[in-house]
């Protein structure tokens, strides 16, 4: 990347960049509503941000390229890419914009943005006509980032469509206006990104113009989706009540649906995916699949990666992980070891089922790894510690770089994110979009033995990689520039 000299006037330079992003929001919507192209910058979304994200966004580059993107690269870029016939496609401009500087800045940009995005041109939308009705069964914490991940989703035309909720009904009188609250407000995630209106007449949320039924039900049994007009439907179960084969049979039982998918790990011979590693092994046949534990999903892309560059003979994984709803609030009674004590007041050492459930994702990995994990006072972003011994030796450089790599340049990018910052805390990765974030700084490395540091968001990010097995289930694909192979 080209070093960009340092501005006479920082505030004239921030004021000249500030309109620069502000220009780009209505080009970045029109293409994302009318062709269905959506625009990144390292892997980070630019639909629907504010002109303070995307100036953020592009500041964040330089921690990855170890240099600086401006709005001044990326703006030509995205004008040109507006002038063009685009298909459904989703573009890295942060990646575009460093080639196009890499490839000496061409005199017409146009005509090099065209050349490199010509596969796309003139493609339409790569999707069928069809959209695919999911439900949501079960609206706790996972289940509300579904609700938002699938509803942001709808926005640009993707054909995923949440047409209805299942809940057990409440003891309040105002049930649905609870819901909406909780989906409309979150603590931790912040406020809902959009409208939502209720309509307590029909039980129903609109939001941001989708209609999302809310159907009371204390078991598959008892609800006939096709009486809402749902058909072939996939299931979200977000409740963890049933983890094998025959409980979540059960869904399938319910007129309108054909598959279901489990927000927790799954038992017996249920698959268990862990997006960007197994996720080639979902067959249109499946009916049934896990998308495994939010732990399972942080650190097998790590482990993945380190075992094909350096082979793994052997480790322990030990969780920090935020407390959970099936803790307590304050000391009482709980069936599980140590977790009736206060979440708020201690730190509570329980047993992790991660270590095990990687070897579902990477039969190389069967008996080698052990685990634990930590409960923690906090209410949302976990960290993984991977104590391993590896087949060769390296150094702390060589690894740090090698996973760099792997985040930014590999089919893996969506699993593992990179920070070299010195500063960063556990609240700096709430909303992160990735499985896990890479800690470089923290990286120990002693000839054939290493630890790393993996932050993750054990709500969205996990959400996210629901999301991902939600879409391969549902047939939804997209082409990429650049591509992740």
């Amino acid at each position: 990347m080209v070093n960009r000299p340092k501005p006479d006037d920082y505030f004239k330079d921030w004021k000249e960049r500030e309109a620069l992003s502000e220009a780009m929001i209505p080009m970045i919507g029109k293409l994302h509503r009318e062709n269905s192209v959506k625009v990144f910058i390292y892997g980070r979304s630019l639909v629907n941000r504010s002109v303070i994200d995307i100036m953020k966004y592009h500041r964040a580059v330089r921690q990855v390229e170890e240099n600086e993107l401006s709005e001044f690269e990326s703006f030509p870029i995205l004008q040109a890419m507006t002038e063009l016939d685009l298909g459904a496609v989703h573009v890295d401009i942060g990646k575009l914009a460093v080639k196009y500087m890499e490839a000496g800045e061409p005199e017409d940009t146009k005509a090099w943005v065209a050349a490199e995005l010509s596969e796309f041109i003139g493609t339409g939308d790569s999707q069928s006509d069809k959209s695919q009705d999911v439900v949501l069964y079960g609206f706790g914490r996972i289940g509300r980032l579904m609700a938002r991940l699938i509803l942001e989703k709808s926005g640009g035309g993707d054909l995923l469509r949440l047409k209805a909720i299942v809940v057990r009904k409440g003891k309040s009188p105002n049930d649905l206006v609870k819901r909406a609250s909780l989906l409309r407000r979150d603590s931790v995630h912040g406020s809902f990104k959009g409208t939502i209106r209720v309509d307590e007449e029909t039980n129903t949320l609109i939001c941001n113009g989708s209609e999302v039924k809310i159907i009371y039900a204390n078991s598959p049994s008892e609800v006939d989706y096709t009486q809402y007009g749902i058909n072939d439907a996939i299931v979200v179960d977000n409740t963890g009540v049933w983890r094998d084969e025959a409980g979540l049979s059960q869904h399938l039982q319910s007129p309108g649906v054909k598959k279901v998918l489990l927000t927790a790990p799954g038992k017996g011979d249920l698959k268990n995916i862990v997006f960007g590693i197994n996720s080639n092994t979902i067959d249109p046949e499946d009916k049934i699949i896990s998308a495994a534990s939010c732990t399972t999903n942080a650190i097998t892309p790590v482990l993945k990666a380190l075992m094909d560059e350096y082979g793994i003979q052997r480790g322990h994984v030990e969780t920090v992980h935020s407390y959970t709803n099936d803790q307590n609030l304050i000391d009482n009674y709980h069936s599980g070891e140590r977790r009736g004590r206060s979440a708020a007041l201690n730190m509570v050492l329980t047993e992790t089922g991660a270590a095990k459930a990687v070897q579902k994702a990477i039969p190389e990995l069967a008996g080698k790894l052990t685990g634990n994990s930590i409960r923690v006072p906090t209410p949302n972003v976990s960290m993984a510690i991977l104590n391993l011994q590896l087949d060769k030796a390296t150094t702390k450089d060589e690894l740090n770089n090698y996973v760099r790599e792997v985040a930014l340049h590999s089919p893996l990018q969506q699993q593992i994110d990179f920070t070299n910052s010195p500063e960063v805390v556990s609240s700096d990765f709430i909303g992160s979009r990735q499985a896990c974030i890479f800690d470089s700084k923290a990286t120990i490395v002693n000839e054939n033995s290493c630890i790393v540091y993996c932050w993750y968001d054990n709500e969205f990010g996990y959400s996210c990689q629901v999301m991902r097995c939600l879409e391969q289930m549902s047939g939804v694909t997209y082409k990429v520039y650049p591509s992740k192979s």
